[in-house]
């Protein structure tokens, strides 16, 4: 017997074998009756969240297949339920269900057209105020439509957000970075388009933290309803073979052994422009301990004539095994505690 876990027809209120167009009517209505927005009552934002993940199965005819015949433990690939022809599969909702909502509905906001300000009516049919315009696609509602006006309005896309991955090295000095795209245009007939390459130059200023963003205004995919998506970048360090960056310094981690950490030693830190910087210490060095080398850190964003600091961060390398002479030596000389 398949266990079936959630029931997602019971979560928009349908049976099942519900039709595409039964889905999509119970999902509207589902959603507009617990946005959080509009529904101030204790749990209204989880639910909100789980008729999306709901219809976000439903209406997907590979997931609602899968969900049909093994229910949400198959669906989700726990162990046990099984899955098609003997294999799991692994769903899980990664989904934002104010994006689905506000996809679903065209990026409108369909509170304030057709219930006015002060929301929805708990014993309200929300389905009625669409149903007189018959009208198809996604949810049932038109993206371009304003109802005020009865005029095509276009309606600018979400943000489409890119990694870009940078070095400590470019982040020390500064760099160009050529990124190729390909988006959509309209042609001249104002209905088709066409894909066009496009090369976007972002210079990267020294310092710069990660989760930079660089914003290109309406470099995303152009329709006969839409305004195109501001393309941006987010900057993202690529790890580094031998530092860790720490905001603006950089952590060199330096392994020295036992007996260094006893009776002292000197270390040869490499610094970010390929010089090495010489850190000594005679006092017993314990694991974690740190020496700061200052102004041999990345640059300040905000001040980049300015360093952050180079952190040498002691890791003591403790031997595997010592003969019974060393014990003996050891025990001799070494503090009792």
């Amino acid at each position: 017997m398949v266990k079936m876990g959630k029931d997602y027809y019971a979560v928009l209120g349908i049976q099942k074998g519900a039709s595409e167009d039964e889905i999509k009517k119970a999902y509207r209505k589902q959603a507009l009756r617990y946005h959080p927005d509009k529904n101030k009552s204790p749990g209204a934002e989880e639910k909100f969240k789980e008729i999306a993940e709901a219809y976000d199965v439903l209406s997907d005819p590979k997931k609602k297949d899968i969900y049909d015949r093994f229910g949400e433990e198959g669906l989700k690939g726990n162990p046990g339920a099984g899955g098609p022809n003997g294999t799991s599969f692994n769903y899980t909702f990664h989904g934002d269900p104010h994006a689905m909502f506000a996809e679903f509905f065209g990026g409108r906001n369909p509170f304030d057209q057709f219930f006015g300000r002060n929301g929805v009516d708990e014993d309200m049919d929300v389905d009625d105020p669409f149903a007189s315009f018959g009208m198809g696609g996604m949810g049932g509602f038109p993206r371009s439509f304003s109802a005020r006006s009865g005029m095509v309005e276009k309606k600018q896309d979400p943000p489409v957000v890119h990694e870009l991955k940078v070095t400590l090295e470019e982040v020390f000095s500064g760099c160009t970075k050529k990124m190729k795209i390909s988006h959509k245009r309209l042609n001249a007939d104002g209905r088709t388009t066409r894909s066009e390459d496009k090369i976007l130059t972002v210079e990267i200023k020294r310092g710069w933290k990660e989760g930079t963003k660089i914003t290109f205004p309406k470099e995303g995919d152009e329709t006969p309803t839409n305004i195109p998506a501001d393309v941006v970048f987010v900057v993202k360090d690529k790890p580094h073979p031998v530092f860790r960056r720490d905001g603006s310094d950089i952590v060199y981690p330096a392994r020295i052994t036992l007996k260094e950490a006893l009776c002292g030693c000197t270390v040869n830190a490499p610094t970010l422009d390929g010089r090495t910087v010489t850190v000594t210490t005679q006092e017993v060095v314990k694991p974690g301990m740190k020496r700061r080398v200052t102004g041999e850190g990345l640059p300040l964003p905000k001040c980049p004539e300015r360093r952050g600091d180079l952190v040498v961060e002691f890791e003591v390398k403790f031997p595997d095994k010592l003969s019974q002479s060393a014990r003996d030596a050891l025990s001799k000389v070494l503090p009792a505690s």
